[in-house]
């Protein structure tokens, strides 16, 4: 659990660090390339990868070997967050991010190493301590490409 509550304490400070900044001097729209996404784009990834991983914690309580998974590319067009108002991404992203805190803050100490299945191609089990961990360190990733 201890594990879980670093994890936590990790996740606060990114965004605590992440909501300082003065964020409307970044330019949200621009696109490093025609193949990249702007910045408003890595929000909306983020926000995926945020919906997914609590739908794994979550599930996780009650359930164990199941998989998973999802197509970053495919999602981030499918939800168009080039032509979103960044705002409402924050709040949407924030949101999730707080769940997320709450879900893990109280989740279940004899549930923490269950597993489920994270690979596209083939099996990759994880337990939901290495889930936590490497969701937080994909954030703080991609919020240096951010600020």
């Amino acid at each position: 659990m201890d594990n879980i509550n670093d994890t936590i304490n990790k996740l606060n400070i990114a965004l605590d660090d992440f909501f300082q900044q003065d964020l409307e001097l970044i330019n949200w729209d621009d696109k490093p390339a025609a193949d990249k996404w702007s910045k408003k784009q890595i929000i909306g990834h983020l926000i995926d990868s945020a919906q997914v991983n609590l739908q794994r914690f979550v599930r996780c309580t009650y359930e164990e070997n199941f998989k998973l998974i999802y197509d970053q590319e495919q999602w981030v067009r499918a939800q168009h967050y080039q032509d979103a108002d960044i705002n409402e991404l924050l709040i949407l992203w924030e949101s999730i991010n707080d769940q997320i805190i709450r879900v893990l803050a109280n989740y279940p100490v004899n549930r923490s190493q269950i597993q489920c299945d994270t690979g596209k191609k083939e099996v990759s089990f994880h337990t939901v301590s290495w889930l936590a961990v490497d969701y937080v360190d994909h954030l703080k990733h991609h919020l240096q490409q951010i600020v």
